[in-house]
């Protein structure tokens, strides 16, 4: 018996280098690479830059760099805008087939009629006349126009498709009105160029955001006017922000270099990003990227709005910190740390690695431990514990003092010795109350309210510095 071949599973990426590269395209990207890799196919990345005026290199590398940072690599590279010749031939087909036409109506003519059916409710469409002139010729523009697909303004037919997320999708054709298609032979517009672009590169799988479902009856037009087969439509939820509106800046940042810049690690985001719309079969949140392509399926992809929560990214980051060894957190940070402190010692660095680990959700966070490279400037007043006063405080610190300036061997760094001394100079000198000793000592070492222990941080700092530190807060006024 014969054994049928699959047909290739073939998906694109589609990005207009109109901008940076944000969130929602990354997880779009994200999305189309993993149905992808599942189902052993090819992932297309075509950059729509037929819109000259908006279109720049910049953004366009802008986007490379954010997709390559996180891993997703394309099989087939094409540019619309060197493409130009192949739009030209189909446009000319159409309009020779008397299935296309020129519309000569004027922009503020066009920005008129949308005014008036906006404030009537109507849904905005453009039937045009000209479609219905017998012209001599129907590719030569004969003065400024733009070329429109004839659609039938009286027809009861209803434009259906199958949504391999959505469902059952269906618009009446009668409100689309004739479509624009292209500003001249040699400048498409997106419809149309995406419908010639998806049947040439063989697309079988369009995966997109569901802001793009009502372009959807317009490129079947299309497609059907040119003769062409349709791919599979897939259509993703849309990424909101905690308040449930569409992720803005308002939300915090949109631009996804801002999180390669914070310091978040790619397969982090990658985690994140699958998890925006699409869960694991056994719920688990930390996945590996081949566990993620294992699992994936448009079928397991949610119908309802994905948050994007901040905080959940953070968690996830963090998780992926975590797993890193003292030398190779190390070598992550020290970037980070150079950025706001200048060259470090790498060594010095290497005994930090056990507190960023604990504490760091993205590697930015460094800046936040000044107090390691560099003396703490802070107020008087916050050295005193709430329950506390100032006389009492420095009491604490002069006891505190005396405790570690004692024949400790600071080199054999006794942390359980000195946690003991302080445990009991807090029983026997403030009534068992903790926080009057250890509080006053965090804010000499840090200078912060909050902070890793301060035992720990003296062991980190050295002798010299911790004595130096309690000696500055005891001056202070």
């Amino acid at each position: 018996m014969t054994k049928v071949r699959k047909p290739e599973i073939r998906v694109r990426v589609a990005p207009s280098p109109t901008g940076n590269l944000h969130i929602g395209n990354a997880r779009t990207a994200l999305f189309n690479w993993l149905f992808a890799k599942h189902h052993t196919g090819k992932l297309i990345l075509r950059i729509e830059d037929t819109d000259l005026e908006r279109s720049s290199l910049e953004f366009e590398k802008n986007i490379l760099n954010g997709l390559e940072w996180l891993g997703l690599k394309w099989d087939e590279f094409y540019k619309q805008s060197e493409r130009l010749d192949r739009y030209e031939k189909h446009l000319k087909k159409l309009l020779e087939e008397k299935k296309a036409f020129w519309c000569y109506h004027s922009k503020e003519e066009l920005e008129a009629e949308k005014k008036e059916q906006t404030q009537k409710k109507e849904a905005p469409r453009h039937i045009c006349e000209h479609k219905y002139m017998n012209h001599e010729s129907g590719i030569m523009n004969q003065g400024a126009g733009i070329i429109r697909l004839k659609v039938d303004e009286n027809s009861h037919r209803t434009v259906r498709f199958e949504d391999i997320i959505r469902g059952h999708v269906e618009f009446e054709q009668r409100v689309i009105g004739d479509l624009s298609l292209a500003k001249d032979l040699r400048t498409p517009l997106y419809n149309f160029a995406v419908v010639v672009d998806d049947h040439e590169m063989k697309i079988s799988h369009v995966i997109r955001g569901e802001d793009h479902i009502a372009n959807t009856p317009k490129q079947i037009l299309i497609a059907e006017a040119l003769g062409v087969s349709l791919p599979q439509f897939a259509h993703l939820p849309l990424i909101l922000g905690e308040d449930r509106s569409k992720l803005s800046k308002r939300h915090g940042a949109v631009n996804f270099d801002e999180y390669i810049g914070a310091g978040y690690l790619p397969e982090a985001l990658v985690n994140f990003l699958s998890l925006l719309g699409w869960s694991s079969k056994d719920g688990r949140e930390i996945l590996t990227k081949n566990e993620i392509i294992e699992q994936f399926s448009l079928e397991k992809v949610h119908k309802s709005g994905a948050i994007f929560d901040v905080k959940k990214l953070n968690w996830i980051n963090s998780q992926y910190i975590k797993q890193f060894n003292d030398e190779g957190l190390t070598s992550l940070v020290m970037p980070f740390i150079e950025k706001y402190f200048g060259k470090q010692d790498k060594v010095f660095v290497l005994k930090l690695a056990p507190v960023f680990r604990e504490r760091l959700e993205y590697l930015d966070q460094v800046k936040e431990f000044k107090y390691f490279f560099g003396e703490p400037e802070y107020e008087a007043d916050i050295l005193v514990w709430k329950k506390s006063d100032k006389e009492k405080t420095h009491k604490a610190l002069e006891s505190v003092l005396e405790i570690l300036s004692s024949n400790l061997e600071w080199e054999i760094f006794d942390e359980k010795y000195i946690r003991s001394e302080l445990d009991k100079l807090a029983e026997e000198k403030f009534g068992g109350d903790r926080g009057a000793v250890y509080w006053p000592l965090r804010v000499a070492l840090t200078g912060e309210k909050f902070s890793p222990d301060p035992v720990e941080i003296a062991r980190i700092i050295g002798k010299e510095k911790t004595l130096n530190r309690i000696q500055v807060a005891l001056k202070k006024p």
